[in-house]
């Protein structure tokens, strides 16, 4: 019998909070500034339709340069800005900080961790069996070579 997702502080999933981190607006602009390539201030602004202060999201852009997500070089007197890492990049990074906690709390508590990792991808599609077992010989062949 499967557990119910776990649930951070009770209520939410870890990827629910780690989305919730980031404000509706912030998400948005980050978005922009990605599909855009590189933004300034007026070109998010025209991107989101107009919709916000043109402060409001040069704010916004200051917090996400803050935050580590976007880069940011000056023009003359206005700010370039560009997504540090693609969604995907993001998405992995949470991921490898997550698994890496998990295996490195205690060693004895990592075969429970492999193997709920193994029940979720059966559970989910055989042929995704079939992918983490190609990447496991993958990485075997990778870590032979190094020695």
């Amino acid at each position: 019998m499967p557990f119910p997702g776990f649930r951070l502080r009770g209520f939410r999933r870890l990827s629910d909070a780690v989305v919730d981190s980031l404000g509706e607006l912030e998400l948005k602009v980050l978005e922009e500034v990605r599909r855009s390539g590189e933004s300034n201030v007026g070109s998010v602004c025209e991107g989101l339709d107009r919709s916000y202060a043109y402060t409001t999201v040069m704010t916004t852009l200051d917090r996400l340069y803050k935050k580590g997500l976007l880069t940011r070089t000056k023009s003359g007197r206005a700010f370039y800005y560009k997504a540090k890492h693609s969604a995907e990049e993001l998405e992995r990074g949470l991921t490898e900080d997550v698994m890496s906690t998990l295996l490195n709390v205690n060693p004895s508590r990592v075969t429970p961790v492999l193997a709920c990792i193994v029940d979720s991808v059966s559970e989910r599609d055989r042929e995704l069996l079939d992918e983490l077992e190609r990447l496991v010989k993958e990485k075997r062949l990778e870590l032979e070579k190094e020695n």
